[in-house]
């Protein structure tokens, strides 16, 4: 009897595997509109409660760092429990955090609160990676996960201009949190409804009900239900983390995770900052906000452009190339623009190479990974390099606030993604089975 990995990975992707990539694809935009909330929401956090920059770096990371360690933990109990059940654990974590960052009186309040939310972004992050690329076919594997990623500056786009709207109606920064904590929670009846668990993941775990399960999406899918399940993997039982660091993999994980990291250094602190910076520049909030809006416009193509080229060209030289590319035009959006006009053009150059090659990254996570330690993997490869995120805002309010200008902030910071391109353009692995 062949395996059903085997059909799904050679047979054309049907309407119900396309619907489960979009919805993954929306809840990474939920990503994207949550580093926007608290980006738009730092003047006036700022103003009401006057933090000093040191201050509201932290403010800044904190979700980042909450994102961090969710993804190392609930990554792993992914591959326990199952990538559906996390998700909705995480959405019902995220709402209830952005619910309660709308009630904070002061910046440890604000805080506890955005490190709770991250815990829940950084598990659906690994879940979400691990159902895409389980659920789509070989030749559109890459192209699906890079979409799915993709949803962050879609997100962050739609969710910048939600934003500004509520921010414009209502003048309290608050109202953001609370629109998000609503809109995060209406995903969960959708997820409940057309998300399936994978099939990858039921042949790996086996519970007692895994033929009906593994049928059922079968059948919606158009396929033959299966009489018997196939042979089982031969695997030795290792703890996840000890796995990971095993034989063949250990080189990769750790590479990986460095890569991530530095990326995810200049990522963030570009993504974080553009709004308090344009602001200090003497420029209004409105303005500010358009900035960074444009910087998400930018990453919405290069994630597109990203996407299209994994089908023609390998996907990790076309990352590392987008790194580094990353890197000058985060270098020259530290001392180039002296208008609105320029810095929206710099910020659409930066976000196109910044926000195409972290599209292209997960992709190479998603591939580097077997089944049985695939959220594992990514969980971790995210989780710590999720410090670099946190760290990126907090090293810049440091600098910031001991006297540096942008310019020599932006070329130090963005040393993070011009070292993760160079790493990834000399790693080699090989690429997993989806089993």
């Amino acid at each position: 009897m062949e395996d059903p990995r085997a059909i799904i990975a050679r047979e054309p992707m049907h309407r119900r595997q396309i619907i489960t990539i979009a919805i993954a694809t929306a809840l990474n935009a939920l990503d994207g509109f949550d580093v926007l909330s608290i980006s738009f929401a730092s003047p006036g956090i700022a103003k009401d409660w006057g933090v000093t920059r040191a201050a509201l770096g932290v403010v800044l990371s904190m979700e980042l760092i909450g994102m961090g360690i969710g993804a190392f933990l609930l990554g792993a109990l992914a591959d326990r429990i199952g990538r559906r059940p996390t998700i909705l654990a995480c959405l019902v974590v995220m709402g209830t955090g952005m619910g309660l960052a709308s009630t904070a009186g002061d910046v440890t309040m604000l805080s506890a609160f955005r490190l709770f939310t991250g815990l829940g972004i950084g598990g659906m992050l690994a879940a979400t990676g691990a159902i895409v690329a389980e659920c789509a076919n070989a030749r559109r594997r890459n192209l699906a996960v890079a979409v799915m990623a993709g949803g962050y500056p879609i997100g962050a786009i739609v969710g910048g201009s939600i934003a500004s709207a509520i921010l414009g109606a209502t003048g309290r920064w608050q109202s953001i949190f609370e629109f998000g904590a609503a809109i995060t929670l209406c995903f969960i009846p959708l997820v409940l409804r057309f998300v399936p668990e994978t099939i990858a993941f039921l042949l790996h775990k086996r519970p007692a009900d895994a033929l009906e399960r593994i049928n059922r999406t079968m059948l919606r899918q158009g396929r033959d239900a299966l009489a018997l399940l196939p042979p089982a993997d031969v695997r030795s039982e290792k703890p996840g983390i000890v796995a990971l660091f095993g034989p063949g993999v250990g080189l990769v994980t750790a590479l990986l995770t460095l890569v991530y990291f530095g990326h995810m250094l200049s990522f963030y602190f570009f993504v974080k900052w553009i709004p308090k910076i344009v602001v200090d520049m003497g420029f209004a909030a409105a303005a500010a906000g358009g900035v960074l809006v444009w910087a998400n416009v930018g990453g919405a193509l290069g994630s597109l452009t990203v996407s299209l080229l994994t089908q023609r060209i390998g996907v990790r030289p076309l990352v590392a190339g987008f790194m580094i590319g990353g890197a000058v035009a985060i270098t020259l959006f530290g001392r180039w623009p002296a208008t609105v006009n320029d810095l929206s053009i710099m910020a659409v150059v930066g976000g196109f190479f910044t926000n195409g090659a972290t599209a292209g990254l997960y992709a190479v996570i998603a591939q580097s990974f077997p089944a049985h330690l695939r959220a594992g993997g990514t969980g971790l490869v995210i989780g710590v390099g999720r410090a670099g995120a946190a760290l990126g805002p907090i090293l810049a309010g440091l600098l910031f606030s001991s006297g540096w200008a942008l310019g020599p902030v932006a070329m130090v910071l963005a040393c993070g993604t011009l070292l993760a391109g160079v790493i990834l353009m000399l790693l080699r692995y090989r690429e997993s089975a989806i089993a």
